[in-house]
């Protein structure tokens, strides 16, 4: 059985001996492509912070919680399906120390699709007493299929410069032996700070408009190391 094992791993080592020197012993041209592109982020998830404090203790949680809905519906937003509960605090330490009431916090998600509404909610919110609004966090939702389209214009873009490369000296590029990709995305997606908040219009407080609000664009690159057959 000894000999046998042997015998059959000599063969296999032979046999990839035998692959890796057919593929060295081709006349084979190598090259690599990149292409890229930028996207806007189309799910941005804002914070909002319904404090009592805020009003010093005059509103309830509960009434300023009201308020937020109205004005979230009014805007066309679906609270079942862009607003969640994140948290639910009290300020314990000031009641049992200086005997004051409980000043609740609710933190709340809210995700919503462009830059007009994320202004717009900061607005209606500071209008209802609500100023604890803050950009969490942003997305682009479609980047697996992106990336996907981008993969297949480098490998286009590969083939046309081994194309360019062979054709002044008579040759034609054959199959593909060996592809690798990469794929790059922006270390900032995601990222809150990446947004620029320009401020309202200058206008008296009754009459201001929705946040001036801007996304820096994800940029997303793709590569490709392809090797070709030269005939």
């Amino acid at each position: 059985m000894k000999k046998i094992a042997f015998f059959m791993s000599f063969l296999l080592t032979l046999a990839v001996n035998a692959q890796n020197k057919n593929f060295i012993d081709q006349p084979y041209l190598e090259t690599s492509a990149r292409v890229d592109t930028l996207v806007v982020p189309d799910e941005i998830f804002l914070t909002i912070l319904v404090a009592e404090k805020d009003t010093k203790g005059k509103i309830s949680v509960e009434e300023l919680e009201n308020k937020m809905a109205d004005k979230l519906k009014s805007m066309g937003i679906k609270l079942d399906e862009q607003l969640s509960l994140s948290d639910v605090s009290s300020n314990f330490k000031k009641y049992v120390f200086k005997q004051q009431d409980i000043l609740k916090d609710k933190l709340y998600s809210l995700k919503v699709y462009d830059a007009q509404t994320v202004g717009k909610v900061m607005m209606e919110m500071e209008k209802i007493g609500i100023s604890n609004v803050e950009i969490e966090r942003t997305r682009y939702t479609k980047m697996d299929s992106l990336q996907l389209v981008l993969k297949s214009r480098a490998i286009t873009k590969a083939k046309k410069q081994a194309e360019y490369l062979t054709k002044p000296l008579g040759q034609k590029v054959g199959p593909a032996i060996h592809i690798t990709d990469t794929y790059f995305m922006n270390a900032y997606e995601n990222m809150a700070d990446q947004v620029v908040v320009r401020g309202y219009a200058a206008a008296p407080k009754s009459e201001f408009k929705p946040l001036d609000v801007e996304f820096s664009k994800i940029k997303v690159e793709s590569e490709v190391h392809v090797k070709f057959i030269i005939n």
